[in-house]
């Protein structure tokens, strides 16, 4: 996701009405706030201490193959916190692989970890935990259920599907503002919802991927969670959301869930 901000350039010795009480990231303004967002590890060099609101954001988690359920959003954690005049070390983490259905990694800021998402399961294999849970992969006779979210940061995903034969789908991934939802015969769990920050902004953060369906494929949730397929492979979360990967139906070789989505540090403070 590409922040809609006008880019700030800090002017020699200070500026921007009140003076920046921070460098690092990419800076920008917008609503009499300056931001300064990070997309890779990094350093916030603070020069005068103050309140900032934060948004602090875990790799979403890898969607599955083989009626797989799609990846759970990265943790999200918002609110403010007080910095003193030091240099804070970011570290933001990855989204987990589809080929491989792994957890996203945790991201770090302000002594704070946003979890990764849990990754989705496959054919019959529960969801991962995580930030939000992985949705559960679907079978002809069972249902495995979607893996749990962390509290005050992501919710669970979905369970797959009940069926017999060949009716059978992956559960959606929980998204940090909303669950996963559960698969029903055929059908592709939809992945939950993410968090909107700023409220009122209209970009979401830590959506998950959409499940894998006989018929029909999960959509992704608002904040960059991929959606479903029904073959080959699936759409990856958004880079820079913690966005889960997409589940797929297809169980050959070659047909992956996709990845999921790079988390993502953003901090702001009124100029």
């Amino acid at each position: 996701m590409t922040p809609r901000w006008v880019v700030y350039e800090e002017p020699a010795g200070g500026g921007g009405g009140g003076g920046a009480i921070a460098t690092g990231g990419t800076a920008t303004e917008s609503g009499g706030y300056r931001y300064h967002t990070f997309t890779s590890s990094g350093t916030l060099t603070v020069s005068s201490a103050g309140n900032v609101e934060y948004c602090i954001v875990g790799g979403g988690g890898g969607g599955a193959n083989f009626f797989g359920g799609g990846g759970g959003g990265g943790g999200v954690l918002t609110g403010t916190a007080a910095v003193q005049v030091q240099s804070y070390s970011f570290t933001i983490g990855g989204g987990g692989s589809g080929v491989f259905e792994t957890n996203g990694s945790d991201t770090t800021a302000l002594g704070l970890t946003a979890l990764g998402g849990g990754a989705g399961g496959s054919r019959s294999s529960s969801g991962f935990s995580g930030g939000s849970g992985g949705g559960g992969g679907g079978d002809g006779s069972l249902s495995y259920p979607g893996g749990s979210g962390t509290s005050g940061q992501g919710n669970d995903g979905g369970d797959g599907s009940i069926g017999g034969g060949s009716i059978k789908a992956g559960g959606g991934g929980g998204g940090a503002g909303s669950v996963g939802s559960n698969a029903a015969s055929n059908v592709g769990g939809d992945g939950g919802d993410g968090i909107e920050w700023p409220v009122g902004s209209g970009d979401y953060y830590g959506g998950g991927g959409g499940g894998g369906g006989g018929t029909t494929a999960g959509t992704g949730g608002l904040g960059g969670g991929g959606d479903g397929a029904l073959s080959g492979t699936a759409p990856s979360g958004v880079a820079n959301t913690g966005g889960g990967g997409g589940g797929t139906t297809a169980g050959t070789s070659g047909n992956f869930g996709g990845d999921g989505g790079s988390g993502i540090v953003i901090i702001r403070y009124p100029i």
